[in-house]
């Protein structure tokens, strides 16, 4: 599978998972209720999809250049630090704001949940592409 195609099931399976455990981790680590830990759990998804978007849009043509091809450990592991540190930059205003805590308790809450989907995106990446197949972008050339 490749294309926009994978793009759109990597990023549906992906957040439909992220929903569920984060809407649980918020509520514990904000005092927040499920419902409202809910509501900031699916608004994190949505900005986490076009997030998404843009980052393995942008990841992939790095990666297109590079002479090195494949998917080992450490590139793995670059892809997925990057994007929880550009998605912390982007949530911990949105999480004091809305579950009314100080921007010191959201950037700990953030911290908190990034190493957890730190470890997620790297467990579902690996596995996405043993279930679908590497891009094209990773794939030996010939």
């Amino acid at each position: 599978m490749q294309g926009a195609r994978r793009k759109i099931v990597y990023v549906t399976l992906y957040e439909l998972f992220a929903i569920a455990i984060s809407s649980t981790g918020l509520a514990a680590g904000s005092g927040a209720s499920l419902e409202r830990a809910g509501v900031i759990a699916v608004a994190s998804a949505v900005i986490a999809i076009v997030w998404n978007l843009v980052y393995n849009t942008l990841f992939e043509r790095w990666e297109a250049r590079q002479s090195v091809r494949g998917r080992g450990l450490g590139r793995r592991v670059a892809h997925a630090v990057g994007f929880e540190l550009g998605f912390l930059v982007l949530l911990v205003p949105l999480f004091a704001w809305w579950l009314g805590i100080s921007l010191e308790h959201a950037l700990v809450l953030e911290i908190g949940l990034a190493m957890f989907f730190l470890l997620y995106t790297f467990v579902f990446n690996w596995a996405f592409d043993k279930v679908f197949g590497l891009p094209a972008s990773a794939l030996p050339q010939p």
